[in-house]
């Protein structure tokens, strides 16, 4: 229960970031699209760190403690990936939602409008990575959680403010544009309890719960996070943030599980 507990907290801690980040709509300031761009790649960049190197590496260390040496830690991680992309392509095609550039996707529903469709957009993107906050903590190995949840908090500030101009792009207000992003961040608790329960059934769900986490954030940051930012021409920014995202998050990941 402590872990589970632990798990939710720091998914909240994490998610909360979104509004830190969202707060200079508040101020009426606005960024250029290269440099929401450049932001948004490096969102990308660290969550593709951290699916690498705190997810499917400490997946499969624990597998061949289990397995042993062999094909069965590698067929886990393969299997455990798939399955997490796979789940958030369902949702993808089955959640009514809509992006800022690419329009409505997923179901077409009349109960579903306006506002509502831009936050399920958001939640599809960030319940796997309060799902991966949420395994990793629920998984007690807090060196690896740690740098995790503090390279995942680190991205959620570009992407809330990235939400909240988005928004006001599109005619909503500085502070319902600010709201909105803010409780796009409270979908990472509810992914970080989920993980975090998961992974406390038994011990032999744990390596599949980080493959499966890793896997869900690998088709976000393919499906959504890089084609978001190359299709307004910003391309080169947006892969300079990316490998600037990754190597931070490799040195956080290698800095404090020293």
């Amino acid at each position: 229960m402590d872990l589970v507990i632990s798990a939710l907290v720091a998914s909240f801690l994490t998610g909360s970031l979104t509004a830190v980040g969202a707060l200079p709509i508040l101020f009426g300031r606005k960024t250029s699209e290269p440099f929401n761009d450049t932001l948004l790649g490096f969102a990308a960049g660290v969550m593709l760190a951290a699916s690498f190197f705190s997810l499917i590496i400490p997946s499969i260390d624990i597998s061949t403690e289990l397995y042993g040496v062999g094909p069965i830690p590698a067929l886990i991680a393969v299997v455990g990936i798939l399955l997490g992309a796979l789940a958030i392509y369902a949702m993808d095609r089955l959640i009514p939602h809509r992006h800022f550039i690419s329009g409505h996707e997923g179901r077409v529903s009349d109960k579903v409008a306006g506002v509502w469709l831009f936050v399920f957009a958001i939640a599809i993107h960030n319940f796997p990575e309060g799902l991966a906050v949420g395994v990793a903590y629920g998984s007690g190995q807090s060196d690896s959680a740690f740098s995790l949840a503090l390279g995942i908090g680190l991205q959620n500030m570009p992407e809330g403010l990235a939400v909240a101009v988005g928004l006001v792009a599109v005619g909503y207000s500085h502070m319902k544009s600010f709201l909105v992003a803010a409780l796009t961040g409270l979908i990472e608790p509810l992914g970080g309890l989920v993980g975090g329960i998961f992974v406390n059934l038994s011990q032999v769900l744990l390596p599949w719960g980080l493959v499966f986490a890793a896997g869900a954030m690998l088709f976000v940051i393919s499906h959504e996070i890089i084609p978001e930012t190359h299709r307004r021409g910003h391309h080169h920014r947006a892969t300079a943030g990316l490998m600037v995202g990754l190597v931070v998050m490799l040195f956080l990941d290698v800095w404090l599980a020293a």
